[in-house]
């Protein structure tokens, strides 16, 4: 009986061997990853070959959260297969960096063979790297891209890229290694005051409800643009503004220069006063001087008003003809009236009229004529009329002759017992001589009164 029990314990060690696992394990991946904060399932790809019987393999580890699957897999003796091993981090694991773990392979004896996998453990930040070219101060856009780091893919990954310069969101997929480029437009207002130098990109990242920010400086590159922007308008009174623009992203020297003529400047005005005036044979030049900081702007409004010497000239044109015209008249007659209080509370006025030879003449007679509704005082002062014709109701006075410069006033009251309101416009006197054997004929002014001019006398 001893013999019996020696000889069958001798059969299960000699068999043990035939039995047992027996598994050539070749790793396919490469380089996983696990991110600590993200419930998702790092592969480990694998090639097993079975040198042994055909047998049912189940694979397990105690590390993370555990293979996800636990269904053995069918493996014939001399077979090879690939088997995907995806192993879920724990959350409240604090492990990061690399980490090497073991993993077992178990057949349906319950004989297993133990094999070890590394993954590295990351935080979620870590997969990324963002870049961008730099900012030109002139350019429309910028390019940026997100590159995943790591062999681990992420879907519907939000991105939100925030800067001084832009601020853009999209959501994407991003597979392992994958790196994605997004062009953005620039608003120019958005940076128009900004300093040349270094600023920080933020992204904002967004996965599975887990939130992240990553960050990248940008280079906003040093760049001196002055614009000028000139708009001119009028014509009489002509203005011309001058604007400088710091249009770069460094502060900046400008300078406005304007020329104008001896002539113009004397009419010119200007909104500042120049810096520097330099005078240059007929010409003026004036310039302003300034330091923009990005963005900062200045206005110098030029105004010429040629109205004056419009004016001037007009003024002048016309003294010229009148004075041209004055020499070349023979006789100036020149008509007044005043108001006078009458006797009895009737409307009176006083009447004067002047004559003045500016050339020797002769036969010289003066015609006046009396306004309607009126009647004359019969006491004249000066040259009493020679003649009056009651019917056309007109004074007549013989002066003769007269010499260069030689002068004669008259003067007479007129009244009526109708008041006047208004204008009361009397006649144009009227005088004719001979001169150097021809007839001649001048009118005087006409003489008006206002019923407001009225005054005690």
């Amino acid at each position: 009986m001893k013999k019996v029990y020696l000889f069958l314990l001798i059969g299960i060690f000699l068999i043990q061997p035939i039995l047992a696992v027996s598994l050539n394990v070749q790793k396919l991946s490469d380089k996983e990853v696990m991110i600590s904060t993200l419930n998702e399932p790092a592969v480990f790809r694998l090639n097993v070959t079975n040198d042994g019987p055909s047998d049912n393999f189940s694979f397990y580890t105690f590390f993370g959260n555990g293979i996800n699957s636990s269904t053995p897999i069918a493996i014939n003796s001399g077979e090879t297969k690939e088997v995907d091993l995806e192993i879920s981090p724990r959350t409240d694991s604090k492990l990061k960096g690399y980490v090497v773990f073991n993993y077992y392979i178990q057949g349906s004896d319950k004989s297993e063979v133990t094999q070890n996998l590394t993954t590295n453990i990351i935080d979620l930040p870590d997969a990324f790297k963002i870049g961008s070219d730099s900012i030109d101060p002139e350019s429309n856009s910028v390019n940026l891209y997100l590159q995943n780091k790591v062999n681990f893919g992420f879907k519907n990954l939000s991105v939100h890229f925030n800067s001084p310069f832009f601020d853009f969101e999209k959501t994407i997929n991003l597979g392992p290694y994958q790196k994605q480029s997004f062009t953005i437009n620039l608003n120019k207002e958005d940076f128009a005051k900004l300093v040349a130098g270094f600023y920080t990109v933020n992204v904002g990242l967004n996965v599975q409800g887990v939130s992240t920010q990553i960050s990248e400086p940008i280079d906003f590159v040093e760049k001196s643009i002055v614009n000028e922007e000139r708009k001119q308008y009028g014509f009489i009174v002509s203005t011309t503004a001058i604007k400088k623009i710091n249009s770069g992203n460094v502060v900046a020297d400008s300078e406005v220069a304007v020329t104008e003529s001896i002539i113009s400047r004397i009419f010119t005005t200007f909104s500042e006063e120049p810096t520097i005036v330099k005078r240059n044979g007929f010409t003026v030049n004036y310039f302003w001087e300034k330091r923009l900081n990005p963005g900062e702007s200045y206005e110098i409004d030029v105004v010429t008003n040629w109205l004056i010497p419009f004016i001037v000239i007009v003024l002048i044109v016309l003294i010229v003809v009148f004075v041209k015209k004055y020499s070349k008249t023979d006789l100036v007659l020149r008509k007044r009236v005043s108001f006078i209080n009458a006797k009895g509370g009737e409307f009176g006025l006083r009447v004067t009229v002047n004559v003045e030879a500016r050339k020797f003449i002769e036969n010289v007679k003066v015609f006046d004529r009396l306004p309607p509704l009126v009647k004359v005082y019969e006491k004249f002062e000066g040259v009493i009329p020679n003649r009056f014709n009651k019917t056309r109701r007109v004074f007549e006075w013989d002066l003769g002759n007269l010499d260069t410069g030689e002068r004669r006033t008259f003067s007479y009251v007129i009244y009526s017992r109708v008041g006047v309101l208004g204008k009361f416009v009397l006649p144009e006197t009227t005088a004719v001589f001979e001169r150097e054997g021809k007839q001649k004929e001048v009118s005087s002014n006409k003489a008006f009164f206002l019923a407001s001019e009225r005054r005690e006398i």
